[in-house]
């Protein structure tokens, strides 16, 4: 069984007037909900074998905020420059290509790629992933490279607005 969280990455800021998109740092929002969301995950004992994250600086600090909450070591923290601003077929294309000793992966990225690619492995009724959403996927499968639409369960989907005072 492979399982795959995604995350989007948590809510970024607009304050800095003619900063490139890449750069764009987590707000104040965004820096409160990216630990509080990593430990809610370390706190349903969930284990994950490896991260691979957009270097965008908004999905790197939402990545960097649950390698550090789940003791991640930099060895099993991958980014992926294919995963910035992803369509859904890039996106399967990077699921397709997690490396097979890894049974579970944490996925972190960007709309409306994210959502799209949720909609497509689980049709759950989940249209929309909201900064700093997080999912898990189940797989019965054993080989990344089978994953593809609508072979996934979706486990669980959460975010911060779920949780009084993460607004």
């Amino acid at each position: 069984m492979k399982t795959l969280y995604l995350c989007r990455h948590a809510k970024s800021s607009w304050s800095v007037a003619g900063m490139s998109d890449f750069d764009r740092p987590l707000n104040e929002r965004g820096l409160r909900n990216a630990p509080f969301m990593a430990n809610l995950l370390k706190d349903r004992v969930e284990r994950v074998d490896a991260i691979v994250t957009s270097p965008a600086n908004r999905a790197l600090t939402t990545a960097q905020a649950f390698a550090t909450a789940l003791d991640i070591p930099v060895a099993r923290f991958t980014e992926d420059r294919a995963i910035y601003h992803a369509d859904r077929s890039t996106l399967v294309h990077v699921v397709n290509n997690l490396p097979n000793n890894a049974q579970r992966v944490l996925l972190f990225g960007h709309n409306p790629g994210f959502s799209e690619l949720l909609f497509h492995l689980a049709d759950a009724g989940v249209r929309v992933m909201p900064t700093c959403g997080l999912a898990r996927i189940d797989f019965a499968l054993d080989d990344w490279g089978a994953v593809a639409r609508n072979t996934g369960n979706l486990v669980w989907f959460d975010y911060p607005k779920n949780h009084s005072g993460q607004e």
